[in-house]
């Protein structure tokens, strides 16, 4: 890996963690604000995600960037394209998945209670 690499390497891993970042604090903030009885907010949120989530689905369940990143370094490692710990590079579908899908279904029955 080149100088040049390992800057355009970092550069792509701070991008993903601050997208991470927003995507993830939208998913724990669904069922706050869910909670807090501001549907709106939620259903905003939700949308938010879900653009995200087609963006993933579109590239076969891997962030973009992640193929940009792997230009630019041989490390396959779970986090070799963001400043997470490997563990949570590698369960963050299925963590965020599951919290995303169980903040759905909050906003849901609060919608259909309201």
């Amino acid at each position: 890996m080149t100088g040049d690499d390992g800057r355009v390497l970092r550069r792509v891993r701070i991008v993903h963690t601050l997208i991470w970042v927003v995507f993830a604090s939208a998913i724990l903030a669904i069922p706050f604000v869910t909670w807090m009885g501001a549907l709106r907010w939620g259903v905003w949120l939700s949308l938010l995600v879900a653009v995200e989530v087609a963006v993933l689905i579109f590239n076969g369940m891997r962030c973009p960037l992640r193929g940009l990143a792997a230009r630019h370094t041989d490390s396959r490692a779970d986090n070799f394209d963001i400043f997470l710990p490997a563990w949570l590079a590698r369960r963050n579908i299925l963590i965020f998945g599951t919290l995303f899908a169980a903040g759905e279904l909050f906003l849901l029955l609060r919608s259909l209670s309201s």
